[in-house]
């Protein structure tokens, strides 16, 4: 029986990137950067990847929406960055159902990737350590993971 739900193809109306690209970004960038954050507290990542993604640059677009985040690895931290932010060591371009497909584990970057439904700009060595780093969650574990780092009760 499986559970994963299954996400189809799709992309919001070009009227909710219209809208979507004139608000502002910023809260983006420090939503995607909190969650960031967690995963390096809880040592989802391997920590020769982050000294890999030190001082780099980060994009992240979701086309259909207008959202954007940017973030650069600094100091062992994810930290947002605001305002134009000119050109970016590594851009991820997809639109919300590619995303979403990507973060169920429904579909991998590379299938996505190779159908053209997720476009990778910049830094090839380090757009393949992301795509490691991303690779190598235990995402079953997750929820022990977080109950063992933030217990309720």
């Amino acid at each position: 029986m499986n559970l994963r739900p299954n996400i189809p193809a799709f992309k919001l109306p070009a009227l909710v990137a219209v809208l979507g690209a004139r608000l502002p970004q910023w809260p983006h960038s420090l939503a995607f950067v909190a969650a960031l954050n967690v995963g390096v507290r809880m040592k989802l990542f391997p920590e020769d990847s982050l000294q890999t993604l030190e001082n780099s640059t980060f994009l992240v677009e979701v086309s259909d929406t207008g959202g954007r985040a940017q973030f650069s690895y600094r100091n062992g931290l994810f930290q947002p960055l605001f305002g134009n932010c000119g050109s970016h060591d590594l851009v991820f371009r997809a639109n919300l159902s590619a995303f979403t497909q990507l973060l169920s584990r429904q579909e991998d970057p590379d299938t996505l990737f190779f159908n053209r439904a997720l476009t990778i700009e910049g830094d090839t060595e380090l757009g393949l350590t992301v795509k490691n780093m991303l690779d190598a969650i235990d995402w079953p574990a997750l929820p022990v993971l977080l109950r063992q780092h933030w217990p309720i009760g």
